[in-house]
Formats: C-alpha cells, structure tokens, sequence
C-alpha cells in the first residue's frame, strides 16, 4: 500500500471542523512552515479561540485511541497534527442540536502533508496509526478532566466509521482498556453524556 495515495475528504456538511494545508516553504536545506499563529486561527474560525494546553502522543502500528471526549465544564476543542508517521484522525458530532449530529469524518495526518485538523468542542475525537510508529501533537482549549471524560466504542454499529483496516491488512486494532470499554453511541445518549 503507498501511503501517499490516500486522500483526505474533510466532511463538509460537519459544521466547524477545519483542515488545514499550511503553507511550506521547501529548500535543499529542508523545510520551514508556520504551525501555529493565533491570530490568522481566529480569522479563519471568526472566533477567538484560547488553548489551554499542549499534548504530545507516541502510538505504534495497529494502535486506535479513541473515541474520546470531554463534557462541559470542560469540553476540549483539539487542534491536532501528525509530526511523525501517519494516521487515520476521526470526529464525530455529538452536538445534539446539530443538523450533523451522530455524523463523523476522517482525514489522514502524516509528516508530509503536515496538515492540521482543527476539531471543536461537541466532537468525540480518535485516531489510528498507519505507520509502524506516529506522534500526534495537539493543543486543547480545556485541561484534562477525568471526571468529566467519556468515551464512545470506535466500533459503535450506530457510526459505521469506515476504519482503513482492510486497506492496511489490520484485523483488529491494539486499544486500552479504557477505550475497549467504551460505551455505545445509543447509551451516551440516554445517559446525556452528550453536548446540547
């Protein structure tokens, strides 16, 4: 499989999401590009956006995380981007009064197309790795809150997430416990451990 043909098709219809192609500036020295500038964000999202902190992530082959979100008071909006390797970055809307509730997109991130994808408050967030190893930086608009964390099973039959799992010869991704015990689409939603 040449990881370089797969294409990433931002949904759209989900309103809020953002991918984002910088602009690199390539010599036989290297490269330079801009990752972060507060200023041109809020111009592009027409709001102003505030991090609270920065998250860095190493996973190998094989390996899912997610799908994870926080609840209000501290719902994280992520900007995230893929600095080594490559993988599969899902959202899905959990806005209940969403014209897009329930529905989710997928971007590849890698080190080559070094895109960003900025994913609001009111998403469940995860990712699958690709490459034999990937690290995945993203700031985040809340701090971490156990107490107000949930997670969705990555397989919820509700979602029908089209996984690249055959197109990379995964029979089953390598998750933690915490993310093999997630709670259905169907059970968030009657425990209200989804966003308004």
């Amino acid at each position: 499989m040449n990881l370089n043909n797969l294409k990433s098709n931002l949904n759209e219809e989900i309103e809020g999401l953002k991918l984002i192609k910088p602009s690199i500036f390539k010599d036989d020295r290297g490269f330079f590009y801009e990752t972060w500038n507060k200023e041109k964000f809020n111009n592009l999202l027409s709001k102003k956006v505030e991090f609270f902190q920065d998250n860095h992530s190493k996973s190998s082959f094989r390996v899912l995380r997610g799908l994870h979100y926080q609840l209000p008071p501290y719902p994280q909006g992520k900007l995230v981007r893929c600095i080594k390797g490559k993988v599969f970055d899902v959202a899905v809307d959990l806005r209940k009064s969403s014209r897009t509730f329930k529905q989710w997109t997928g971007v590849y991130l890698d080190d080559l197309n070094k895109f960003l994808f900025w994913i609001p408050e009111g998403f469940a967030h995860g990712f699958l790795t690709l490459s034999k190893e990937a690290e995945i930086l993203y700031k985040a608009t809340s701090p971490w809150e156990t107490s107000k964390e949930r997670t969705i099973l990555w397989n919820d039959i509700d979602l029908r997430i089209n996984w690249p799992l055959k197109e990379f010869e995964i029979k089953r991704p390598i998750l933690s416990d915490k993310d093999n015990q997630g709670q259905s689409l169907k059970d968030a939603i009657k425990n209200n451990d989804i966003f308004l």
